[in-house]
């Protein structure tokens, strides 16, 4: 994920993305306690993500 990607996206898809990457990231965390997780930078990654989307959510409710 790009922030040039996130710059475009308005305030309500950045909120279904913010839900969409907690749902993947609830799956890892299922994985993981499974045994079955196989690409462990997933984790990390989808993390990252999320702190991203939450950092463009904020400066848009700053800006409105």
């Amino acid at each position: 994920m790009k922030a040039e990607d996130l710059k475009t996206k308005t305030e309500d898809e950045l909120k279904k993305m913010l839900l969409d990457a907690r749902k993947e990231q609830l799956n890892l965390r299922f994985q993981k306690a499974n045994g079955q997780l196989e690409k462990t930078h997933a984790m990390r990654q989808t993390r990252r993500n999320i702190a991203k989307i939450k950092t463009f959510l904020s400066t848009a409710q700053k800006a409105a």
